[in-house]
């Protein structure tokens, strides 16, 4: 895939959210009906998602399984996935914390008189197992995404075996490949009308501001998510030897696309021609890229325990230290059962709070408002993933640095 395949489609998509934006303060109804073609767009996206995960992951792993040199790299990207999660999940506990809503607020919501009856005595903290397994189980039942990738690791390492016929298994997962990248390729061509509906949508429903309680959401989740890009994004990518700027940059195409859509997946065949382009071992693009899809979601782990904390500030519910820690632990159970699909992280979220039991789920429909407005969570997650595979690729050895430096210089000059 050419990695100048995205370079025109910065100007459509902001031409349309120019205009998504003016219908959305002229006609307000009409604008609000647009979010039909947002809608239309990521489900025709999510349709051809599971085809196009179990055939990168199968010839990810399989190819990795061929190489010896890779032998170590599963473990070290679970390793990796996980030391991440945490880190985010610490980030959104810090940042659900540094904030709280005073009655004025709650009540200007009317929350406050739903969830009195939460707040007042002790409370008391049941965790049984039994939630928590049958949480595992509804998580991998309910989650075809999931399916599809243990689906698609098996089929990789018996491929990788050297099976009968297995020549000729990868010839055909690879012109099917390209064959969903084409059609992948034609249906982006929609994607400033899914900008311009979902920004319509946006403006026409809740106008150019909101709540105080819910904009202060926003923006701490948006201050997290910065901060956690600065601090420890451009760190892992310092250390794999590239500017986190630079790769912003190199990368904007594909970020425009996820942040005007909404649909991370629209953009995965962009970022995997690029990182193969930066010199990162092919396998191992595909590898990283599609399992972070689903375990390297640090903004939407960002997204989890701020959220959890914001509920919590709402409900009048106080959770001291060793509480915290229970809601870090079980929020690195739950998260794994995040996907990129839209709407993911609320029904993590959710799952969350059933097995904590401390704070009512009635709040939890206060979020959707501003559930459209979370794009920070889907940049954050694909930034993950780029950085994470440049990270991974260099510490197997898998990253050329001459390619590296080439296309990142040649980049530059055609900006």
């Amino acid at each position: 895939m050419s990695t100048r395949s995205a370079r025109n489609t910065s100007m459509p998509i902001l031409v349309a959210i120019a205009l998504g934006i003016m219908l959305g303060l002229v006609c307000p109804d009409v604008a609000i009906d647009m979010k039909l073609l947002s809608d239309g767009f990521i489900k025709l996206v999510g349709l051809l998602m599971p085809f196009l995960l179990f055939v990168l992951v199968t010839t990810g792993v399989s190819g990795i399984q061929r190489e010896q040199k890779h032998s170590r790299v599963v473990g070290r990207i679970v390793l990796y996935f996980q030391l991440m999660s945490l880190c985010a999940l610490m980030m959104g506990l810090m940042a659900g914390s540094v904030f709280g809503l005073d009655q004025t607020e709650v009540a200007s919501l009317g929350f406050g008189q739903r969830v009195s009856t939460h707040t007042s005595g002790a409370l008391v903290h049941e965790l049984s197992l039994m939630p928590i397994l049958s949480s595992v189980y509804g998580v991998f039942v309910h989650s075809l995404v999931l399916q599809v990738m243990v689906a698609a690791a098996f089929c990789g390492l018996l491929l990788g075996r050297g099976v009968k016929g297995s020549n000729r298994c990868l010839a055909w997962l690879e012109s099917s490949l390209a064959m969903l990248f084409r059609l992948l390729h034609i249906i982006l061509k929609f994607a400033p009308l899914a900008a311009f509906g979902a920004m319509a949508f946006v403006i026409g429903k809740y106008g150019m501001s909101s709540v105080l309680p819910l904009l202060k959401f926003i923006v701490v989740i948006y201050l997290a998510c910065a901060l956690f890009v600065v601090v420890v994004f451009a760190g892992i990518a310092r250390a794999a030897g590239v500017r986190l700027s630079r790769l912003i940059v190199y990368l904007k195409e594909e970020l425009l696309l996820v942040a005007f859509t909404g649909s991370s997946v629209a953009a995965l065949p962009g970022f995997v021609g690029k990182l193969e382009a930066l010199g990162c071992d092919r396998q191992l693009v595909r590898l990283v890229l599609t399992t972070g899809y689903s375990f390297n979601l640090t903004g939407s782990h960002i997204y989890l325990t701020t959220a959890v904390m914001f509920l919590a500030h709402l409900a009048g519910v106080s959770i001291t230290a060793p509480e915290l820690l229970v809601v870090l632990l079980i929020c690195l159970f739950t998260s794994l059962g995040s996907t990129s699909v839209a709407g993911s992280a609320l029904f993590t979220l959710i799952a969350t709070l059933n097995i904590l039991q401390w704070i009512p789920l009635e709040g939890v429909g206060l979020l959707l408002g501003v559930e459209r407005l979370m794009k920070c969570r889907s940049l954050t997650n694909v930034l993950g993933n780029c950085v994470a595979c440049l990270a991974i690729c260099s510490w197997q050895k898998a990253l050329d640095r001459d390619a590296l430096r080439r296309e990142l210089a040649l980049d530059l000059a055609g900006s």
